[in-house]
């Protein structure tokens, strides 16, 4: 058989190394028939290791071969169906083989791909490996393979789709659809490396995400223990949760499913949901579920009184600072009042924010037209000031200021002696004593009368 040569040359200039791929031609070469041979496969995937080929690139390799030559491991259900489609077409083509022999086979293959995978960490797709997974559990793989598969996944669990993730259970002991004990020794790993600060928090909420979903779907399974279910819930930290309804709704769809538990072991169950997690919705689907036992509804219905009453005291504070700070003219968004605090919506917010708009625009008029106001009484002012103050000035020189005060009224008085006499308190009895001198007159005048 004459060998095809390599569709990637490497050429080595001392340490440097200088890589060419083409596009497709990269993995053409591996989709040839004499390849299919797995010990001359390895013996070619083992020389490109030794020119020192990226381990990314390595694992598409693998992934890649692996998808041409085991359909189970493409992921693509079409090419699974169309491969069943071709052998049923050309039954004479190839002599039929036994289910054992066509186990055995995919089962050194499986185990040799196991073998050659580059030791490096996301060198290979965690959908692949779980792929891998699957079919090796399928063909039942040395269980040292299989360890060495499950620490790979669970380096890489928050890559992972719920669609590969869920696995059957190829074990006739085990009475559920799913293999929750394999997803569970996945979750411990990855959750052991978080607690030694391998992972970041980002990929642990991931990972809490993808396991509340994974719950959610096998909850339905009849088969499905408490053990089981409660193990995989706690696998994950309490931290890793940043929302409770995932779980929630994992748990209802659980307790929906097994109407046989008890009651004590729904308390149980319930107890793992943190009610401060829960959103409005899941709350007051909560306080509404008849499944749910009395003790975790009144739990929720407490949590959503306490936040209400510290919306409410936020709410009362904003208020206070709103009408005291004019650098907020948005004011609270929240109903005031002994109505529940809600957040406004955004149609209301406009129509407030435009009444606000309308008030500005009214107290701005109102100081414009009181300032005008003011301008002419400040002219009437001026212009009554210039047409009588030469009269009494004149007056006041000759010192009669006090005679004329008799004649005209208290008040006008009070403000044309201020020079002379000074303010006097107003009170009545000096109002009293002002009239009785604005009246009496010289006595000279009353001798003569007399």
């Amino acid at each position: 058989m004459k060998k095809t040569p390599s569709p990637e040359p490497v050429t080595i200039y001392g340490n440097q190394q200088e890589t060419f791929v083409g596009d497709m031609e990269y993995y053409t070469y591996f989709d040839e028939s004499c390849i299919q041979d797995m010990n001359y496969f390895v013996k070619t995937i083992t020389g490109i290791k030794s020119k020192g080929i990226r381990p990314d690139l390595i694992g598409s390799i693998i992934a890649h071969y692996a998808s041409k030559w085991l359909p189970d491991l493409s992921g693509n259900v079409s090419a699974i169906i169309s491969t069943s489609v071709e052998s049923k077409n050309h039954p004479n083509d190839t002599q039929p083989e036994s289910v054992t022999a066509s186990v055995m086979k995919k089962r050194f293959f499986v185990e040799t791909l196991i073998g050659i995978l580059p030791p490096e960490k996301d060198s290979v797709p965690c959908n692949f490996l779980l792929r891998l997974l699957r079919t090796a559990k399928m063909v039942g793989a040395n269980p040292n393979y299989l360890t060495e598969l499950e620490t790979r996944v669970s380096w890489q669990l928050d890559q992972a789709s719920l669609k590969e993730l869920m696995i059957p259970s190829f074990s006739y002991t085990s009475g559920t659809l799913l293999d929750v004990e394999l997803v569970t020794r996945l979750v411990n790993k990855f959750s052991g490396l978080d607690s030694e600060g391998v992972k970041t928090s980002a990929a642990l909420v991931k990972v809490a995400k993808l396991v509340d979903s994974y719950l959610a779907e096998a909850a339905v399974d009849g088969g499905l223990a408490l053990p089981e279910f409660i193990s995989l819930i706690t696998a994950l930290p309490s931290h890793a949760r940043t929302t409770e309804d995932g779980l929630y709704r994992a748990i209802d769809t659980y307790l929906k499913a097994h109407p046989q538990v008890l009651k004590q072991e729904r308390k149980e169950l319930c107890r793992l949901i943190d009610s401060r997690k829960l959103s409005p919705e899941a709350a007051l689907h909560a306080a509404q579920n008849d499944r749910l036992p009395v003790r975790a509804i009144i739990r929720v219905l407490f949590t959503e009184q306490t936040k209400l009453s510290r919306h409410m005291d936020w709410n009362g504070s904003s208020i206070s600072s709103t009408t005291k700070s004019p650098t907020n003219p948005s004011g609270s968004h929240y109903l005031e009042g002994g109505s529940a605090a809600r957040c406004l919506s955004k149609r209301e917010m406009n129509v407030q924010q435009a009444e606000i708009r309308r008030l500005r625009e009214d107290v701005v008029r109102l100081q414009s037209q009181c300032s005008a106001m003011h301008l002419q009484v400040e002219r009437l002012m001026e212009k009554k000031s210039s047409g009588g103050s030469k009269g009494f000035f004149r007056w006041k020189r000759l010192g009669l200021v006090p005679s004329i005060r008799g004649s005209v009224s208290v008040e006008k008085g009070e403000e044309e002696s201020g020079d002379g006499e000074g303010f006097e308190p107003r009170t009545p009895g000096n109002m009293k004593t002002r009239l009785v001198k604005g009246r009496t007159t010289p006595s000279r005048w009353r001798k003569s009368m007399s």
